[in-house]
């Protein structure tokens, strides 16, 4: 829907504080579920509305913003960085230090955008606050800690979330990335991709390197698994089907003369349908359990770090999503898209209670920038941050508030 002119001047008004407090939650980030800093933020941003805040998962952050009878919506924004040393250049970049789960200290950075999603979710609280003669009915804000680990909407619902916070009619959420400011880009059905992340124990015999025979080469035998795992998408999956099976990480052996005992390897996968996941996953433990046989290895340990659930964007919905905020932002700024291959687990808030929820992107990019001869920074890189910030907020706060609106509004 068109927002009401009252809320196009309060918007602009106040952009240049909203660029300054979205600098802020820039310079400041902290790593998944260690949000302390971010959560006692936001909290105090909503209690400043005059709005009853509820803790879950840690550091998630619930207000209701309940303005009489009418449709119950909820709004999710993400609030965790990234181990990320950043590298743009901006004079507000993140110097920020954090502890990795495993003790090590790294830098931290908000390279998928966050910034900018608890930016946007603090002003839409803002605006429902101070103008509810435009709207009737309930609006759930969610400000979710740790989803790049996909652990903080499953941290939020273990904890009783919808046990205790009114349960809404339909969930929405979004993600800034490299497309062009001013723009907003939705998918039907599959938003994005399940993902599944598993660690491998490699298992072998030690030996000095001198005397390979008495040994059993965890280096070797991983480098097989790692070789024969790329066949498991080109040989083993449809060419109809998405999948994506990738290796990130390969330890093993302190020095050069010794055949360690045991090695290491990470492996990601990405999937759009639960067919296909369980078809991959099963190829991949195979492979590795083989592969040990193979070399006359103990058996290999194979653990699941994580999984992001289905992205599925309700069909219904998107339709009226995208002519809602296609008269805000005009018809031609609303593009629908194909599925996108990162994964989300805001998914997990409408799939846990049956809920609809319609999920989407926003560009960070000028023309120049995204139109330049170099293709713009990715998310997750140390050189992502939207060049355009102030067309890349407004774009955000105008598409929430009209998806908003267009179910509560008067």
């Amino acid at each position: 829907m068109s927002l009401d002119p009252a809320l196009r001047e309060a918007l602009t008004g106040d952009l240049a504080q909203i660029v300054a407090d979205y600098k802020d939650f820039h310079r400041t980030p902290e790593l998944s579920m260690q949000e302390t800093r971010t959560a006692a933020e936001i909290d105090s941003r909503l209690t400043a509305l005059g709005l009853t805040t509820h803790s879950f998962g840690g550091t998630g952050i619930v207000a209701v913003i309940d303005n009489g009878d009418g449709p119950v919506v909820g709004y999710r924004a993400d609030i965790d960085g990234l181990p990320i040393v950043e590298d743009t250049g901006l004079d507000y970049a993140s110097t920020a230090k954090g502890t990795l789960p495993d003790g090590a200290t790294t830098q931290v950075m908000h390279g998928c955008g966050h910034d900018t999603h608890i930016t946007v979710g603090l002003y839409l609280a803002k605006y429902l606050v101070e103008h509810t003669d435009l709207w009737s009915g309930t609006v759930v804000m969610l400000f979710q800690p740790g989803e790049e680990t996909g652990q903080g909407a499953r941290a939020m619902l273990d904890d009783g979330l919808w046990d205790k916070i009114v349960r809404p009619e339909v969930i929405y959420g979004q993600h800034v990335w490299p497309g062009r400011a001013g723009h907003v880009y939705v998918s039907k059905g599959t938003a994005m991709a399940m993902s599944d992340c598993l660690r491998v124990t490699v298992r072998g015999k030690q030996a000095h390197g001198s005397q390979p025979e008495n040994a059993v080469d965890p280096i070797v035998l991983g480098a097989y698994m790692i070789t024969r795992l790329q066949s498991v998408v080109s040989r083993e999956i449809s060419g109809s089907d998405m999948a994506v099976v990738t290796v990130g990480t390969f330890h093993g052996g302190l020095k050069e003369n010794i055949i360690p005992d045991s090695a290491e390897f990470k492996l990601n996968i990405r999937t759009f349908t639960e067919e296909v996941r369980e078809v991959v996953l099963d190829r991949v433990r195979r492979i590795i359990e083989a592969e040990a046989i193979a070399s006359g290895a103990p058996e290999p340990e194979i653990e699941e770090m994580y999984r992001f659930p289905r992205c599925f964007n309700d069909p219904q919905e998107t339709a009226g999503f995208i002519d809602t905020v296609g008269a805000e932002l005009g018809a031609e700024q609303v593009h629908l898209d194909k599925p996108a291959t990162g994964s989300e687990d805001v998914g997990a808030f409408g799939d846990d209670i049956g809920v609809p929820y319609v999920y989407w992107f926003f560009g960070g990019y000028s023309p120049a920038k995204f139109d330049g001869p170099e293709a713009p920074a990715g998310n997750h890189s140390p050189f992502f941050a939207p060049d355009d910030v102030e067309t890349t907020l407004e774009t955000g706060v105008r598409a929430a508030l009209s998806a908003v609106l267009g179910k509560v509004g008067r």
